[in-house]
């Protein structure tokens, strides 16, 4: 954990995003799962990248939206998605969405948007697709959530949040107490809210999800490690959504920091946790 907390503060403080973006690109481990899975590039009309198990596939289909506080998709992304892929054994798009500072919000909802139509229009059954994200990822699975239910777009049949970003404003004691227990750092999560929002509202639901009307949505799943600095509005968040009626749940793995999903099978959190993904999956698409 000290060395991906090293990296992450070495690519943040980089002169230009640039260089911070091509720093955290170099950071390519490998995995495992890379192995297990076939991946192939989409350009139109949308553009991501495909995830598919080279063994079992069952028939479920997943959006995932990746992390990254807005403004990085490194290639180590690729392991996490990689990871969620096998445990849902899933067709998986995982979306390569507009990043900050260079288009603030709403870009990001818009290319969410535009994924989950052309996966409908492609034959894709709501009924069989789940909606997938870390972090600002997550951040972006509640928000796309809410603007389907507004827009009475059908609902996909579950939201899996990991370690989401529920509270751009950035509240939580976690923020400060969980400090030197995380590689997430209070001021790289202010300076990206920063970059998110510019003139828009922190406040506003699509923003943070903590403010907003969860009634009327699919199940929602969240993962939070008690060690990770976002974990306080990770549990506000669940407990506002149970207050309205939502179905939610929240599960916590002691003393693990931010996406610890990643860390596959070097930790029996992070299996643990891979594995309870697949079965809820499995659970709401069945």
């Amino acid at each position: 954990m000290h060395f991906l907390k090293t990296q992450t503060t070495i690519a943040f403080d980089m002169p230009s995003m640039a260089d911070g973006r091509e720093y955290e690109d170099a950071l390519v481990f490998s995995s495992p799962a890379f192995d297990k899975v076939v991946i192939e590039p989409v350009d139109q009309p949308v553009k991501g990248h495909w995830y598919q198990p080279k063994s079992e596939v069952r028939h479920v289909t997943v959006l995932y939206l990746h992390g990254g506080g807005y403004a990085y998709y490194s290639k180590a992304h690729q392991n996490m998605i990689a990871l969620v892929t096998l445990a849902v054994k899933s067709h998986t798009f995982a979306l390569d969405y507009r990043l900050t500072p260079e288009f603030p919000f709403p870009a990001q909802l818009e290319d969410a948007l535009a994924a989950y139509r052309w996966l409908l229009e492609t034959g894709v059954m709501p009924e069989r697709l789940v909606v997938i994200g870390d972090s600002a990822g997550g951040n972006l699975v509640m928000a796309l959530l809410l603007a389907l239910r507004d827009a009475r777009i059908p609902l996909p049949a579950l939201g899996i949040c990991l370690s989401p970003w529920t509270d751009v404003s950035n509240s939580g004691a976690s923020m400060t107490t969980n400090a030197s227990y995380d590689w997430v750092e209070e001021r790289m999560a202010v300076q990206w809210a920063g970059w998110f929002c510019q003139d828009a509202n922190a406040t506003d639901p699509l923003i943070s999800p903590i403010h907003a009307n969860l009634r009327d949505l699919p199940a929602i799943y969240l993962q939070a490690g008690s060690a990770e600095i976002l974990y306080d509005m990770i549990r506000s968040f669940a407990d506002c959504a149970e207050k309205q009626g939502a179905h939610v749940r929240l599960d916590v793995w002691s003393n693990m920091p931010h996406d610890f999903q990643a860390f596959g099978s070097l930790t029996s959190e992070s299996q643990e946790a891979l594995r309870r993904i697949g079965e809820v999956a499995q659970e709401y698409v069945a």
